[in-house]
């Protein structure tokens, strides 16, 4: 940065700021904070045959719509040598380059992926954590995928395991030294103060900014419009203008790949709960309602994508979101978190921190409980999520949640591939049955360690939308089962494995498969008022 402040300049002049071989720190979560203007001009530079060519990305987490925008732009062979990413299930054309075997492709959790822009600003050689034991983060499991590898291109060990303290501990390395940040903020003054006012999360970008600030490199910094110098609330600034070297505004950014600028999900303003209408009535929203049967008052819980992304739609529905606290690992706290293009975000949130600070909660074990997806489970209670024939997605913030959180609820269809359920009153009818069994006697890949579960007592519930299952110690227990389900031909029959089945077995509540509200506000209150055990 110049002693008047940042450059600023148009989003094809900074494009040409990146070089050959660069290692670049791309922010963003999700649909939320990317500097979409600044890689999209990445892209026009490389199809122009003007490079750069065999950069190194480091993001840390989804950026992208499938098949647009975000990390999408970038996904082209030659642009790219190497990746580090928490999560590319969005990002369809680098799956394809991972996929392939075109480029060197690392997934690491979440979490960790935040540590590590922290790491890298302070000058530390990586970071020393539990998250990722047990499961294919874990150079012990002896597979190709372990420490975090996605393809077999990628060879270099950047997972080690540790034993300090007499306790089991992997050290994820920083993976470089890095050269350019792509951030995001909403204003800028003229000496590069940047605030997040519209932004419907802060993730880590004051962290990747003092990265590659302190490793001598290059921070540009999309945003929205310009102020006066020291016109904005010090309160507000995210990013300290030292931090910045060039600035490109782009008045038209998105809030999310789905909304232009929504100031209910930035704080501004707060709309009325009851103007979120229901989700329509079908085999999810059964599951996503039993699995909300699992919320306890006072509770704080993370919110993951699928099924339980349609969780807070159903407190919305019953009346209870002001009586548990939603988070998402983005940062948000409170409110109605979105799903689809919206995920990561939330209506009326009461509070939006840095992402690094959400991740410390969780995996200091924070959380009363935690909703996810599975995609597979086996008869050990290990669930993949992350890995299917050569679909690699990788973990998100799956497995830091799931390490670290005592209450566990993992949502998925008994069955996929073609499954056609219809909803009768109080149950359902199974049309057709799917193709492809999700209990399975062996998941392809551990994203969650049933073992460590049981050796840990977390209590986990399998939640589908014709059964629920219990992890005890013994292993997988049925539990629940739907009203017009039999019991040998609609779910034992469907499963890879012979499961317990509890001598209390009992039907799942009818009042999952009406449409309109389960009255769980009432019974809410009637629990606060009793005396709420220690955790």
């Amino acid at each position: 940065m110049g002693a008047t402040g940042p450059r600023q300049l148009t989003a094809d002049e900074a494009a040409a700021l990146v070089r050959d071989g660069d290692f670049v720190i791309v922010g963003g979560n999700g649909g939320t904070g990317t500097p979409e203007a600044l890689i999209e001009a990445v892209e026009r530079r490389f199809l122009a045959g003007q490079g750069p060519h065999d950069l190194t990305l480091f993001h840390v987490t989804g950026i992208g719509a499938v098949h647009e925008h975000g990390m999408c732009h970038l996904g082209h062979r030659g642009l790219v040598r190497r990746v580090i990413g928490g999560h590319y299930g969005l990002q369809v054309p680098f799956m394809a380059l991972i996929d392939g075997n075109h480029i060197e492709a690392y997934n690491f959790p979440q979490g960790v992926m935040t540590g590590l822009c922290r790491a890298m600003a302070s000058g530390q050689p990586g970071i020393l954590t539990h998250v990722g034991l047990g499961t294919y983060m874990d150079p012990r499991q002896g597979t190709a995928e372990s420490g975090g590898r996605m393809n077999a291109r990628t060879t270099d060990p950047l997972v080690d395991h540790v034993r300090l303290m007499d306790r089991d501990w992997l050290f994820y390395r920083v993976p470089g030294t890095p050269r350019v940040a792509l951030i995001r903020g909403t204003t800028a003054d003229e000496d590069g103060y940047v605030t997040m006012e519209h932004e419907a999360t802060t993730r880590e970008d004051l962290s990747i900014a003092q990265a590659v600030h302190n490793a001598g490199g290059i921070v540009i910094c999309q945003v929205k419009r310009l102020a006066r110098r020291g016109s904005l609330n010090p309160h507000l600034v995210k990013i300290p203008g030292f931090l910045i070297d060039h600035l490109v505004v782009e008045p038209e950014q998105m809030q999310t790949f789905g909304t232009a600028y929504d100031p209910s999900r930035s704080g501004e303003t707060r709309v009325p709960t009851s103007s979120i209408m229901p989700d329509p009535m079908s085999e999810r929203r059964v599951m996503a309602r039993r699995a909300a049967l699992e919320l306890r008052p006072g509770d704080v819980v993370n919110l993951g994508v699928g099924v339980s992304a349609m969780i807070p739609n159903v407190a919305a529905e019953e009346g209870i979101e002001d009586l548990i606290t939603l988070t998402v690992e983005a940062g948000v706290i409170g409110g109605v978190p979105g799903h689809a293009r919206e995920f990561g975000t939330a209506v009326n949130p009461r509070a939006i921190i840095d992402q690094g600070y959400q991740f410390d909660f969780y995996d200091g074990g924070g959380l009363s409980a935690a909703f996810l997806s599975f995609a597979e489970v086996d008869a050990e209670g290990n669930v993949n999520v992350t890995k299917f024939g050569n679909r690699f997605a990788g973990s998100g913030g799956f497995i830091d949640i799931t390490q670290n959180t005592h209450r566990l609820v993992f949502s998925g269809t008994l069955t996929g591939s073609g499954l056609d359920i219809g909803l009768a009153e109080g149950g359902i009818e199974i049309r057709r049955e799917g193709r492809m069994r999700k209990f399975v006697p062996s998941v392809e890949q551990i994203s969650f360690s049933g073992h460590l579960a049981r050796q840990k007592g977390q209590q986990v519930t399998f939640v589908t939308e014709r059964a629920v299952f219990q992890l005890e110690a013994e292993g997988v227990v049925l539990a629940e089962m739907a009203p017009g389900v039999r019991l040998q031909e609609d779910v034992l029959d469907q499963l890879g494995f012979r499961p317990l089945v509890s001598p209390a077995l009992k039907p799942m509540d009818a009042r999952l498969f009406r449409a309109g509200p389960m009255a769980l506000r009432d019974e809410f209150l009637m629990q606060a008022a009793r005396p709420r055990p220690a955790r």
